[in-house]
């Protein structure tokens, strides 16, 4: 960002406005230790997609995960994941010593348990020297950082020191005092953990600096940073247990309802997520502080946010917490414009790209026209036959960003390749081409985008690469072996970048620094 902390062209997008870019999750970035970090394999990445005239690096929700790796389900809405610390970057500044990192992890799927166990060997070790031979200027950036993050740190650094005391269980098996939190309950522990609780703060304002090193290098680049906020919290999260009469929750701390989505073509039952929904009156009855700390967090890393299941802003599907399916829910309305109000009235604007997929109802469209929210159009949702498809390039209108396809899709090429030959056949009338062979699909679908009237395209890097199905990130609804695809470094060398660059040249879509 620019000393003024400007970043340029940020939605919504002004007419005429043309940008392209690239979704790979940090965790995907190839390196030496078992899984992408905040560290000099993401300055490369910055500098290839510079190089390669992209503007735009998008990348999925960064909070500590839990069992399965699902960015999705953070243990926490404000901090980041310590197992995307960099080793380089703790040599570098000489937390650790260089043979601390010798171990070369094989490149391939993310081994989230193994990755975790390194990763915090490497932490505890950093935490010694910074307990036995800090500097003062380092001491005082501590902290700096402790004081103005105070309102989320502390709750989390004394979540997550439970969490360590009580082995890892869920807070809801705690002591009774201390899921309740009574205020003696929550001093003692404090005393009791103190070493704990400041270690996990430490931990905070390592990730801090290294994800503080890739923003400014990136903005150095004129590359913007997408983050992702998942509209809900996990169960499990540090934010339940802090804060929960921010949450329909009975007098256990139990969600009374949970989130999801009804039955659908996709689904007879629907989907049945399990997070716990808000109580929007005590979220407007202090002007929605809460969500807006959580925005303003990532937005320390990010220069845009992609908002999660935008209609539940509007209305959200309330299934009651004993039900096995998503069938019995009801729609329950959402915070509405008062929300979007009070965000834009305490940071000046809405740099908000809006995930609008799903059982949309006019009143979502509203709510997302009414403050110039750009819409996700996703081309693999264009081919049904129907001239008036939302996702057809000819009916996109220009404050909107086109994917061809997300992160919950498979690969472009996975997907063409699954489709009946009837199907193909659909594809090929609506993009007005000649037959197209699995290996060309995925450029096929780049070019088209790229080549829409939507201000922003963007690929997932999985497509511009042209891989198949051994690529996908995740699968909805299967709970194992999704998050853990990772680029292998070679990769990165491929023509299909010179090919990105080319496209993106003739389509007009190089922003000028």
């Amino acid at each position: 960002m620019a000393d003024d902390g400007s970043v340029g062209h940020i939605p919504p997008f002004p007419d005429g406005y043309r940008g392209s870019g690239i979704l790979l999750h940090v965790t995907s970035l190839p390196g030496p230790y078992g899984i992408g970090d905040f560290g000099p394999e993401a300055i490369r990445w910055i500098d290839l997609l510079h190089e390669n005239g992209q503007s735009w690096w998008q990348v999925l929700p960064l909070g500590p995960t839990g069992k399965g790796g699902s960015p999705y389900l953070p243990l926490s809405s404000f901090a980041i994941n310590e197992i995307l610390v960099s080793p380089d970057w703790l040599v570098e500044d000489g937390w650790i010593a260089a043979s601390d990192v010798e171990t070369h992890i094989p490149e391939g799927k993310v081994d989230f348990e193994g990755v975790t166990t390194f990763k915090y060997e490497l932490l505890e070790k950093a935490w010694v020297s910074f307990n036995e031979s800090t500097t003062e200027e380092q001491q005082a950036s501590y902290q700096q950082f402790c004081e103005q993050h105070q309102h989320w740190l502390e709750d989390y650094a004394l979540f997550r020191a439970l969490k360590v005391k009580y082995d890892d269980a869920d807070f809801l098996t705690w002591p009774h005092e201390l899921v309740n939190r009574d205020r003696s309950a929550i001093q003692q522990a404090h005393q009791e953990l103190a070493t704990l609780v400041r270690k996990f703060r430490f931990f905070q304002f390592l990730m801090a600096g290294h994800a503080g090193r890739v923003r400014d290098h990136a903005r150095a680049k004129h590359v913007r940073i997408v983050g992702d906020v998942p509209i809900y919290v996990s169960a499990e999260s540090s934010e339940a247990w802090a804060n929960p009469s921010l949450f329909m929750l009975d007098e256990d701390k139990r969600p009374k309802f949970v989130a999801g989505v009804p039955p659908d073509y996709f689904s007879a039952l629907g989907q049945l997520w399990g997070n716990p929904v808000y109580n929007w009156e005590a979220h407007r009855s202090n002007n929605f502080r809460w969500f807006i700390d959580r925005l303003k967090s990532l937005l320390e890393y990010a220069d845009a946010i992609r908002l999660d299941h935008f209609r539940g802003f509007a209305a959200a599907w309330n299934v009651p917490a004993e039900a096995t399916t998503a069938v019995d829910g009801a729609w329950v309305p959402g915070p509405g414009a008062d929300l979007f109000e009070a965000i834009q009235t305490e940071l000046g604007s809405l740099p908000y790209i809006v995930e609008d997929l799903g059982t949309i109802t006019k009143d979502v469209y509203e709510l997302r026209d009414q403050f110039e929210l750009p819409g996700t159009l996703v081309l693999q949702f264009a081919f049904d036959g129907d001239p008036n498809n939302f996702y057809l390039p000819e009916n996109y209108v220009h404050n909107a960003v086109v994917y061809t396809g997300t992160h919950d899709n498979a690969t472009t090429r996975q997907w063409y390749e699954e489709l009946p030959d009837s199907a193909r056949e659909v594809v090929w009338r609506m993009l007005h081409t000649d037959p197209v062979a699995p290996e060309d699909v995925a450029w096929q679908l780049i070019r088209t985008a790229w080549s829409s009237d939507a201000a922003l395209a963007i690929a997932p890097l999985q497509d511009v690469l042209n891989l198949g199905g051994e690529a996908r990130m995740n699968v909805p609804g299967e709970a194992d072996n999704n998050w853990n695809w990772r680029c292998p470094t070679d990769l990165l060398d491929s023509h299909y970048f010179g090919c990105l660059k080319k496209v993106t040249e003739q389509t007009n879509r190089v922003e000028k620094s």
